[in-house]
C-alpha cells in the first residue's frame, strides 16, 4: 500500500469519518520523513501498511488499525519517553475531529499505545497491529541488518556502552518471551526468523 494522499483518503472514508483536510495528510508525511529519524520513517510506515494489507481480512476494525499504523510513530524523539502517548493522543483527537464515533477514537487511541510494546497484547485487533509493527524482526537476513543499523543511527547521540546495554535489553525482552508473535499467521511465517535475526543481533552486541 502506498502512502498517498488517495489511500489516506480511502482509509478514513472506511472509517465512516469526514475526511480530514489535506494539511493533516501533509503533516503526518511530515513527522515520518523528519531528518533525525533513521528506522522510524516513511521505509516503516510503508512496510508497515504493505504487511496490513496482506492480513487485512483478520481485523475486526480495518479501517482503525490502518490509521493507528499510519499515527504510531508520529511523534518519535529518541530522548523522549511519551511518544506513543502524544502519538495516541493525536490520532484519537483527529478520528474525533473527523465526527467517528467516540468508541472508535479511544479504540484506535488503544491500539496505537498498543506499540510501546511493553507487554504482549491481549485485544484480537491490537495483537494484529502488534505483528505488523514487529514483523521487521522476522524480516530477511539483510533488511533486519539494515533496520538494526538504521535503530543505531537514530541514537547515535548515545555513547556505545551504553547503547549496548539498552539494546541487549530490548531484544532479550522479545526473546524471553514464550512467542514474538501473537497471531497464529504471523508467529507461523516470522518466529523462528524473528529469533534467528534477535540472537545474531545480540552476538554482535555482545562482542
Amino acid at each position: 500500500m502506498s502512502v498517498t494522499l488517495a489511500s489516506w483518503d480511502a482509509m478514513w472514508r472506511e472509517l465512516g469519518a469526514q475526511q480530514p483536510d489535506e494539511p493533516l495528510f501533509r503533516r503526518i508525511v511530515a513527522c515520518w520523513s523528519e531528518p533525525h529519524r533513521h528506522y522510524h520513517t516513511l521505509q516503516h510506515l510503508r512496510e508497515c501498511l504493505d504487511g496490513f494489507d496482506g492480513v487485512r481480512a483478520m481485523a475486526r476494525h480495518p479501517a482503525e488499525i490502518e490509521l493507528a499504523l499510519w499515527f504510531h510513530d508520529a511523534f518519535y524523539e529518541v530522548r523522549r519517553q511519551d511518544n506513543e502517548a502524544r502519538s495516541a493522543d493525536w490520532a484519537r483527537d483527529a478520528v474525533r475531529a473527523a465526527g467517528a464515533p467516540d468508541d472508535a477514537a479511544l479504540r484506535i487511541h488503544a491500539l496505537v499505545m498498543a506499540t510501546c510494546h511493553r507487554e504482549p497484547p491481549q485485544e484480537p485487533d491490537a495483537q494484529l497491529l502488534v505483528d505488523v509493527d514487529l514483523a521487521i524482526l522476522g524480516a530477511d537476513r539483510e533488511r533486519f541488518d539494515e533496520s538494526d543499523a538504521q535503530i543505531r543511527r537514530e541514537f547515535a547521540h548515545v555513547e556505545e556502552p551504553a547503547f549496548r546495554v539498552g539494546r541487549r535489553q530490548v531484544l532479550r525482552g522479545f526473546l524471553q518471551r514464550p512467542r514474538i508473535y501473537s497471531t497464529e499467521r504471523f508467529a507461523a511465517a516470522f518466529e523462528e526468523r524473528a529469533r534467528d535475526n534477535i540472537a545474531r543481533a545480540l552476538r554482535r552486541l555482545e562482542g
